[in-house]
């Protein structure tokens, strides 16, 4: 059964806030335990199917989404800008690697973020961090930065309007396969690397005027399958979330389809892991350049005993220096183990620098460098590279620098919009898939 609140807590769960009202918090929980489910226990065991085909070799995971969601970034727009710029990309990558693409979006529940200091000191004032709209708000004022579990119930509500939106996207038209790749064109049309993804761009358009003469019009080139995923960071949202399955008399936390365990707080022995322990739903655990096989392994053997496909996936943050030094050790341990796990690269977080104007960044090169190290590495051992776990946005924002657009450090300034860290812009995302297209296809 799911340890109560009280138990996971005596554990030392890291990266908690500290909140000033017990009692509010207690109300908060118990409005959340009452609130339908935002996603259903049978669609968490259609996506761990499908990530079954990915631990397999059989199909490709693109996540992908917001570092830190906020509750101002639920429009129609902003949703509609982040599906459209994720269906574009598993277009690409669908039909350069020939296999199935696991659509993950990293929205509806992403609004808590681990941080390194638990205070935040400016001009002499020191006032709690922001962790994100789940926990407090960004401006630096003293109201705004004392954790409010209220936000709880308001990151419920936002992740319910986001879901609505993205179901009924997905399936009233807008994710139609031949609308989709009418984008691609544009964007290729306006790329400076035009010539580079034309020929593939243009193979996608034959196969499709191809299936359209023959007469072949199924279900999938109309609508597809999306599914939600954050960080399971704050423990009175996940354990308020958690439910037991009519079904199975299982429980699942029904947050979010896939939830996943941060690199700050997979300690064997914590809360995090031990709540991810008990839950039914496909789980994610990050994995840094300090991780050893012995800590992958037993990682595997806690949250995943039974050694069931599509349960477990590792996603890996080394950082484009690192991977090639870090990851074999790690794949090799695991796989000679015969443990079973999707691996996946995130070649986001390992390299993200401070830029002289201030502004943390990323360069588009580190993160491709760090995906081909990782695609590489598996190539070598005989292993799948099962996907990229990607901060992205639809938007034009302007905080990683490089990609085709050549985004240098003195532009940051002109768009940046993310209140945690940077992400990649929409032409960045698209530049992304077509590189990894192309390292998909060698595979």
């Amino acid at each position: 059964m799911i340890p109560d609140l009280a138990a996971l807590h005596a554990q030392g769960a890291a990266q908690q806030p500290t909140y000033p009202d017990t009692d509010a918090v207690d109300a908060a929980v118990a409005r959340l335990r009452h609130m339908p489910p935002l996603v259903f226990a049978g669609e968490c065991d259609e996506l761990k199917s499908k990530l079954a085909a990915v631990s397999r070799g059989e199909a490709f995971l693109l996540q992908g989404g917001d570092c830190a969601e906020t509750f101002a970034g639920v429009t129609a727009d902003n949703v509609r800008n982040k599906l459209r710029v994720l269906l574009q990309m598993a277009v690409v990558l669908t039909y350069a690697g020939s296999v199935p693409v696991v659509k993950l979006g990293r929205l509806a529940g992403q609004y808590a973020k681990p941080r390194s200091s638990d205070t935040e000191t400016r001009e002499g004032v020191t006032l709690p961090a922001y962790r994100g709209d789940a926990v407090n708000g960004f401006d630096f004022t003293e109201a705004a930065r004392t954790p409010d579990p209220q936000r709880l119930v308001d990151v419920y509500n936002a992740s319910a309007s986001t879901l609505n939106l993205i179901r009924a996207f997905v399936n009233g038209g807008y994710a139609d396969l031949r609308q989709v790749h009418t984008w691609n064109n544009d964007f290729v049309r306006e790329s400076p690397h035009a010539q580079r993804y034309e020929q593939m761009a243009n193979e996608i358009e034959r196969a499709l005027t191809f299936m359209k003469a023959i007469g072949a019009e199924p279900d999938q080139f109309h609508r597809v399958d999306f599914h939600s995923s954050h960080e399971a960071l704050v423990l009175e949202y996940e354990h308020a979330m958690t439910r037991i399955d009519s079904r199975t008399e299982l429980p699942y936390d029904v947050s979010s389809h896939f939830v996943w365990i941060g690199e700050r707080t997979r300690q064997i022995d914590g809360a995090h892991v031990e709540l991810l322990s008990r839950i039914q739903n496909p789980i994610g655990v990050k994995l840094g350049p300090t991780t050893t096989a012995d800590d992958a392994l037993a990682l595997a053997a806690k949250l995943n005993p039974s050694n069931e496909a599509g349960r477990l996936t590792f996603i890996t943050r080394f950082g484009a220096s690192k991977i090639r030094d870090g990851l074999p050790s790690l794949v090799e341990k695991v796989t000679a183990a015969g443990v079973r796990v999707a691996w996946v690269c995130d070649p986001m977080h390992g390299n993200t620098f401070e830029a002289s104007s201030g502004y943390k960044t990323r360069r588009f090169d580190d993160v491709i460098e760090e995906v081909q190290g990782f695609f590489d590495v598996h190539r070598s051992l005989g292993t799948w590279p099962g996907g990229v776990h990607v901060e992205l946005t639809g938007d034009d924002v302007t905080e990683c620098v490089g990609g085709g657009e050549a985004l240098a450090e003195m532009d940051l300034g002109n768009r940046y919009e993310s209140v945690c860290d940077p992400r990649l812009n929409r032409v960045q995302s698209l530049e992304l898939s077509f590189l990894v297209a192309e390292m998909l296809r060698k595979a």
